[in-house]
């Protein structure tokens, strides 16, 4: 399995309407061809910066299937008029794993 990692930095005091949008957003993952799990996590220090934490079997399930579906441009249409500036994503693999997940 590997993680996309997108931090997302939305415009300020639209906090409330852009968490709505993303959790309206989570059937759009849950019915992915190879989407496996998806949080999102806001920051403490920078509350306007949040990070979607989605993982795929493989990068291309992401890059290839999701990103060419209709339910992608579904997601930009939700989550997009809110974000200040253009996603950073990168996708990461597992190398050491601790405890509790």
């Amino acid at each position: 399995m590997i993680y996309e990692i997108a931090e997302l930095t939305i415009k300020p005091d639209t906090h409330a309407a852009f968490e709505a949008a993303v959790t309206q957003a989570v059937p759009l993952f849950q019915r992915a061809a190879g989407c496996v799990s998806m949080r999102m996590e806001r920051g403490i220090e920078a509350p306007d910066t949040y990070l979607l934490v989605v993982g795929w079997q493989t990068v291309e399930h992401h890059m290839v299937d999701f990103r060419d579906s209709a339910d992608f441009q579904e997601w930009r249409r939700l989550v997009g008029d809110y974000f200040a500036q253009a996603p950073k994503v990168h996708h990461y693999a597992g190398v050491v794993a601790g405890f509790g997940g």
